[in-house]
């Protein structure tokens, strides 16, 4: 018996006991799959796959720590899970000690405008400022409250720990006017001023529209607007290390509604913004500071109107000659996002079952053929191979699940069966090895030579099996050349 059996074998007769999932975060995570909207809490009870991208990101997270900067862009198209993949690095970065600001693009918030609407990104992102201890966002005051307590404690004295912080500050452009804001918030909390405190956290919103407002009543004679926002998350991002984070990482979704913008030079006026952020932080003039953006291809590689239009990002960002399909560079400025394989999306099903079950008290019965079976059935459609995302995929099984639990008489049998689409859509390569782990760690499934199943226990495989099989274990990408889609090794 080869070694890859015998691990098989005990990982078969020693399942890994399944986290116990809180009642609030389960039902968060339910509601939130079937609306086809990411959660913004309990992400590791449902993440699966994506290690290679995950792990390049969190390469990124130390750079920053260390004083660095990073650009990165997250590809893939909708429902292929790029929001999803950037909850996850969101929840990463604050259990790292990062403060996490994220925003998703929209026609009135945009990286540049004439009328506000880079301003209106700006106070998206401060509005969902997050923390480790404040994840839901609103965290600004919380830091600003941290970093005063800091200075106050400080063994040197309060003001000379003030100079010290603020001195870094003080050499980046409107870098003056920043640490002036902040000498007058610890101010404000040192004599209990609540009103002065409030006004300080308003400049720093970006919702002062006049420098004479402003003036009035901070005696500062400027205010965060469009053309300067990203300044001022670059002194935002230093500040915060001062404040005892390890840096800020700023998420930028929905890049797609840049592509949609109707006027040509509007288009190229914000990716000359993106080019802006893109250069600094690539050539160390931010510290702190990473910016992760999300898009669809096609609003990245759009030689018309997409990001690949503005000919300066588009020799920064294509591809070199040497990366193609199965080898990309997870260091590369675009991340291209690889859909879910089937024995990601199976596991990903059994989760889902355990987290439903858990949350409305039953005993979960669906057992691994069930779910195997619904997704023979997702994947038999026609056009499933390109059109089919694991959005709508996840969102047809948490239905799939209401349904039985509020109909208690019916069957998935009966359910899967009255569905038109059938199975006849599947592909048929029986010579494709597949292993398939369950979340609890049992092998699952073992496609033979003759394309029949063993979905109990594990089945002895040679060396060659196992390396061209995929694996859901650790890392769980198939074998390069075999088919993401190929459901051969589900036939029962």
């Amino acid at each position: 018996m080869s070694e890859n059996t015998s691990q098989m074998e005990l990982s078969a007769d020693a399942p890994a006991a399944k986290p116990r999932v809180p009642k609030r975060i389960a039902a968060v995570i339910i509601n939130s799959l079937k609306g086809g909207v990411v959660p913004r809490i309990g992400l590791p009870y449902v993440t699966v796959g994506r290690e290679t991208e995950i792990r390049a990101l969190l390469h990124d997270l130390d750079l920053i720590a260390n004083g660095g900067a990073s650009f990165r862009f997250l590809v893939g198209r909708y429902g292929a899970g790029k929001s999803f993949l950037l909850q996850t690095i969101r929840t990463h970065a604050m259990g790292k000690g990062f403060v996490v600001a994220d925003a998703d693009l929209s026609p009135e918030r945009r990286l540049q405008g004439t009328a506000g609407q880079g301003l209106a990104t700006y106070r998206e992102l401060i509005r969902n400022l997050s923390t480790k201890t404040r994840p839901e966002g609103g965290a600004l005051q919380l830091v600003l409250d941290r970093w005063a307590a800091t200075i106050d404690a400080s063994p040197a004295g309060a003001e000379a720990a003030l100079a010290a912080a603020c001195a870094p500050l003080e050499e980046m452009v409107h870098g003056f006017d920043f640490a002036r804001i902040l000498r007058a918030y610890h101010e404000a909390s040192a004599q209990g001023d609540d009103e002065r405190r409030a006004a300080v956290l308003r400049w720093l919103r970006g919702e002062y529209r006049t420098k004479t407002e402003a003036r009035g009543e901070l005696g500062i004679s400027c205010c965060i607007g469009d053309d300067d926002w990203y300044d001022y998350l670059k002194l935002l991002a230093q500040f915060l290390v001062g404040a005892g984070y390890q840096g800020m990482l700023v998420l930028i979704d929905e890049l797609v509604n840049l592509y949609k913008i109707p006027n040509a030079i509007t288009r190229q006026y914000n990716y000359e913004k993106i080019l802006t952020m893109y250069n600094d932080t690539l050539q160390g003039k931010a510290h702190h500071l990473g910016i992760i953006m999300g898009g669809t291809p096609q609003s990245i590689e759009d030689r018309r109107r997409g990001v690949y239009s503005y000919e300066a990002l588009r020799s920064r960002l294509a591809e070199g000659r040497f990366a193609r399909e199965g080898m990309y560079d997870m260091l590369a400025p675009v991340i291209k996002l690889n859909p879910l394989t089937y024995e990601e999306l199976l596991v990903l099903t059994e989760k889902l079952s355990d987290i439903h079950a858990g949350y409305f008290g039953y005993e979960r019965t669906l057992g691994t053929e069930d779910l195997v079976r619904f997704l023979q059935l997702e994947y038999g459609r026609v056009g499933a191979d390109t059109h089919l995302t694991p959005r709508e995929v996840i969102r047809d099984f948490v239905e799939l699940l209401d349904i039985l639990h509020q109909n208690p008489g019916t069957t998935i049998e009966s359910i899967l069966a009255n569905d038109g689409s059938g199975t006849g859509g599947m592909p048929s390569d029986a010579n494709a090895p597949v292993v398939t782990t369950s979340a609890a760690g049992n092998t699952v499934s073992v496609a033979t030579q003759s394309g029949g199943v063993a979905l109990a226990g594990a089945a002895p495989l040679d060396s060659t099996a196992v390396g061209a099989a995929s694996t859901i274990a650790g890392t769980s990408r198939p074998a390069e050349g075999t088919s993401n889609r190929d459901f051969s090794g589900f036939k029962l």
